[in-house]
């Protein structure tokens, strides 16, 4: 009898794989069939199987072509176990409809001017012509709505789609939600972490947020409960680490970075800000005090290969910007303008540049790193 690759597909047809369904051609395990007159040579490829199920498998196979083809048939049974593939690795979180980009604002130590950095990259992204919002994450410390001179707003309720969601507060063009609306100036929050972070969850996918390019998210300091929840809750872009040149914060964001890079969180470090770099007094304005040590946070981003986006100077204005809610790249022909420009320029090229080479929350694309008039999903 003329034994024919036909035939024996056909009755290998007839056998399913177990659990899945499927028969054995459909399901690609079946990878090479060669037939020399009574004989069959039949390749398989199988997905780490146990040796049972291989065996029994073996011993289905034979039986069937026995019996639907030629029972005289010399079958050779070659299998190959082959890893599964790795699916590729998701972006952790569920995205907000209508952002484009979520950067983590951290820092390993407080005080060191996260959210005044936040703050005045975010009105930088604006004056830029993107659409940006900040969200304070620092639920037991919120400062944005000083920052923004937008204490004592209120969120408005607005319906969406049907449901009903929280418009955030809108100031320099940057849209604004913190726990600071919800409290009293005076009230702390004494809450445990699952109780922020649900009040954290709330304020992210709750709210009417509606088109952004970007949207900041100013992180507490340290690595705890709200940073897990996070990145848990976000498919985050990227982040961005502040630090001062001085040892003692440097030491705490050497963990901020190890703590996103680590395998089961994996988020893009765009890069490093060294905030309080150098002191220039009035009267001397070519003189460079490096009070807190020189390069510091530029070291440790060369040490940990990650960019360096710029420093800035310890200036009175700043911190005075901030106290009365208006942001220092607001002022009139202020070199901490420029300086903020220039980092902000030098975060969007490194978040072009995610997006060009990792799976992505949505690409940006800038023009010339001037404006977001070109932003793509």
């Amino acid at each position: 009898m003329k034994i024919t690759k036909e035939a024996v597909i056909n009755s290998l047809k007839t056998i399913s794989l177990p659990g899945e369904g499927g028969n054995i051609i459909d399901e690609g395990v079946l990878s090479n069939i060669m037939i020399f007159g009574d004989q069959v040579d039949i390749d398989l490829q199988l997905q780490n199987p146990s040796l049972q199920a291989r065996k029994k498998l073996e011993i289905t196979i034979l039986k069937t072509i026995h019996e639907k083809v030629y029972e005289k048939a010399k079958i050779k049974i070659n299998t190959k176990v082959v890893a599964a593939a790795k699916p590729e690795q998701t972006i952790k979180g569920k995205p907000i409809e209508g952002i484009e980009n979520i950067i983590a604002v951290s820092s390993g130590k407080g005080g060191v001017g996260k959210s005044t950095i936040t703050a005045n990259l975010a009105v930088t992204l604006a004056n830029m012509g993107c659409k940006v919002g900040v969200l304070d994450a620092d639920i037991y410390g919120p400062s944005i709505p000083t920052m923004f001179d937008v204490e004592g707003a209120r969120p408005l309720s607005v319906q969406v789609n049907g449901k009903s969601k929280m418009e955030p507060i809108e100031n320099y063009g940057v849209k604004v939600l913190s726990i600071g609306f919800f409290t009293k100036p005076d009230q702390a929050v004494v809450w445990r972490g699952p109780m922020a972070a649900k009040a954290l969850n709330q304020m992210i996918f709750d709210a009417a947020w509606g088109e952004l390019d970007f949207l900041l998210i100013d992180l507490p300091p340290g690595t705890g409960d709200i940073h897990l929840s996070i990145v848990q809750s976000l498919p985050l872009t990227g982040a961005v680490v502040v630090s001062t040149p001085q040892n003692v914060a440097l030491a705490d964001a050497k963990k901020g970075i190890a703590m996103f890079q680590q395998d089961s969180i994996n988020v893009p470090v765009l890069g490093i800000v060294e905030n309080m770099s150098y002191f220039s007094p009035a009267e001397l304005p070519e003189n460079k005090y490096y009070i807190f040590g020189k390069k510091g946070a530029e070291y440790l981003a060369k040490d940990k290969e990650v960019p360096f986006l710029g420093g800035l100077p310890l200036v009175q204005s700043i911190r005075e910007a901030a106290d009365v809610g208006r942001p220092a790249v607001l002022q009139d022909q202020s070199s901490l303008a420029t300086h903020f420009d220039e980092i902000t320029k030098k975060l969007v090229a490194q978040t072009l540049l995610r997006n060009e080479k990792l799976p992505p929350t949505k690409a940006v694309e800038i023009t010339n790193l001037v404006g977001c008039e070109a932003v793509k999903s």
